[in-house]
């Protein structure tokens, strides 16, 4: 049997005490009497908020979402919002979760330690997509909100996303204060013991309000009224998003709207898919089957937690072909820029945000309307960030990232995927009205500004020795860049962990105005991208690849797109990355 680390099996060891109770005790005991190697999965590490929030496999240990991990990041939460929010009234925190196994129970911990701690608490009654929670956080004056959710990762995940005042994800300092207050917080300081008092339920009445609000955000409703006969296909993928984005679709006014039941049975294993994930084409399998079936105009399917949409769109030939995340932002953004020029509502003090690994051709485009195209780091929160620090000063448009997830309006500050189904569908109306299909508009935007191509390759290492070899990577990348890539002089390479811009032509070095972030970025000289990141929600690292080149006629985009994937597949091969 595999000798334990010994440091691993002390920390284990106190899971066995008094404090713990008999189950826990009992699988702590199993582990480490007959699963060694699980034993030091689950034990030699602390789950920390990344990106998104805790997350992490279900099961017992310090490494996994269980009933004690939950308690200690609330009670570290509950003790922070007094710290910053002392007084007579209590702090009030929003709870919501989504379709996964135990969310329901993680979301009973969470109410019941915040009430034990004199915390107002609104939960809802059901399964909710996350950004209603965001929304009801600013709606409700709450001083922060927590979510039940591991997003699109594999079944035996779930996680717990914390959200700030103004609606967003936690960005720094908070999210390390928090943390602190979590690492200096044992089991047996936890305050289990409910105060029903102290909590408040959210039923459909509240989701009313959310969908009024997206009604609002509609820029075409002419439009709509003549085109709703548009053959929607929708899923859920097993997820929180079940009922809203359908319902929101029809205040919208979509009278055509199918869904796929299969995936509408809400259920944690999602056991219709491999993975529930709308970045991968498998997941929207059953929903190109309805598509299919019913001739559908448009296909659409999100993730459990109701905040990212994968969409199919047909081509000429009346094929269904995927939207990749850049491929969605750019008709969304365009459509919005478009749609507010020709109403005559920009005044100049606009902007839209992207992260830096999304798509180019946002700030292109945002430039030649006059708006002004902010970069942030990758996470929707640092978009909600960019968002809050200049509510007042300027006008929020719209924001997104190639990760499938994009907002439009302020009243939510995450990624919305019920907003975005609900624009998408308004755009393919308004496409309509001038005899285009989406598929048109997108070429139309190519053939505007030019052809932009994307792809991402995700590596995944999993546990601790997977860890090492991410960082193994980075490093190497870091002091031992390359010199040329496909025949191409490597020209800038922006390291965001040290801060650094540094331009190679000029032997000149510049300061980066982002936060520190394990990111590194080469930029060929003729400007294709190339930047790679370890996740931080996952055990994975990430490559991304843009190029650009122009486009003067529709019937060349095939030809020149797969020249492109081409050069593409010459840099992976370069750079030794499969």
């Amino acid at each position: 049997m595999k000798t334990i680390d010994s440091a691993i099996l002390d920390r284990a060891k106190i899971w066995l005490t008094d404090v713990f109770d008999s189950e826990t005790r009992r699988k702590v005991q199993e582990l480490i009497d007959k699963r060694p190697e699980e034993l030091a999965e689950a034990f030699y590490r602390d789950l920390e908020f990344g990106t998104g929030g805790l997350r992490g496999i279900m099961g017992v240990g310090t490494n996994r979402m269980n009933k004690y991990t939950v308690g200690i990041a609330t009670q570290g939460l509950a003790d922070y919002l007094h710290q910053l929010f002392p007084g007579d009234d209590p702090p009030k925190v929003a709870v919501a979760h989504d379709c996964r196994n135990n969310s329901a129970y993680f979301t009973q911990i969470t109410a019941e330690v915040l009430s034990a701690n004199g915390i107002k608490v609104y939960v809802f009654d059901a399964l909710r997509p996350v950004p209603l929670l965001s929304f009801a956080v600013r709606e409700l004056g709450c001083q922060a909100g927590i979510v039940i959710t591991a997003s699109h990762n594999p079944p035996e995940y779930n996680g717990y996303k914390v959200y700030w005042e103004d609606g967003g994800q936690l960005v720094p300092p908070h999210d390390k204060n928090i943390i602190a207050n979590v690492h200096k917080t044992s089991v047996d300081q936890i305050r289990f013991g409910m105060k029903e008092a102290l909590i408040t339920t959210l039923d459909a009445s509240f989701d009313d309000l959310y969908i009024e609000r997206v009604k609002s955000l509609s820029m075409q409703p002419g439009i709509i009224e003549k085109h709703n006969d548009l053959r929607i296909v929708f899923s859920p993928i097993h997820g929180s998003a079940v009922r809203l984005v359908p319902e929101a679709l029809k205040a919208f006014g979509f009278r055509a709207v199918f869904n796929v039941s299969g995936q509408d049975v809400v259920d944690g294993n999602f056991p219709t898919v491999d993975s529930p994930n709308p970045e991968e084409p498998a997941a929207l399998s059953m929903a190109l089957d309805k598509a299919r079936e019913v001739d559908a105009d448009l296909a659409m399917a999100t993730d459990p937690d109701g905040d990212r949409v994968g969409v199919a769109i047909k081509d000429p030939a009346g094929e269904y072909v995927l939207l990749t995340g850049n491929q969605c932002a750019a008709i969304l953004t365009y459509y919005v820029l478009e749609q507010m020029k020709q109403q005559g509502r920009l005044r100049g003090d606009e902007y839209i945000v992207k992260t830096i690994v999304t798509t180019e051709l946002l700030s292109e485009m945002a430039e030649s309307y006059g708006v002004e195209c902010l970069d942030v780091l990758t996470g929707f929160k640092y978009i909600a960030e960019k968002m809050r620090l200049l509510e007042g000063k300027k006008r929020f448009l719209c924001g997104g990232e190639e990760s499938y997830g994009f907002l439009v309006g302020d009243f939510v500050r995450d990624k919305d995927a019920v907003i975005t189904c609900c624009m998408i569908a308004e755009a393919a109306a308004w496409a309509r009205g001038q005899g285009l299909t989406l598929y048109d508009l997108l070429i139309r935007i190519y053939l505007e500004y030019a052809l932009y191509v994307e792809t991402m390759v995700s590596i995944t290492k999993k546990g601790m020795k997977g860890a090492e070899e991410i960082k193994e990577m980075m490093d190497r990348f870091r002091r031992r860049p390359p010199e040329t890539v496909d025949g191409k002089t490597l020209a800038r390479m922006i390291d965001y962990q040290a801060g650094t811009d540094r331009d190679l032509y000029l032997d000149e070095e510049h300061p980066v105005d982002l936060p520190g972030s394990n990111v590194l970025q080469f930029i060929l000289e003729d400007g294709t991208r190339i930047t790679m990141r370890p996740s931080g929600t996952e055990p994975k690292i990430k490559f991304y690849f843009g190029c650009r080149t122009g486009l003067n006629k529709a019937e060349d985009f095939d030809h020149k797109r797969k020249e492109m994937l081409a050069t593409i597949e010459r840099i992976k091969k370069d750079l030794q990355i499969g």
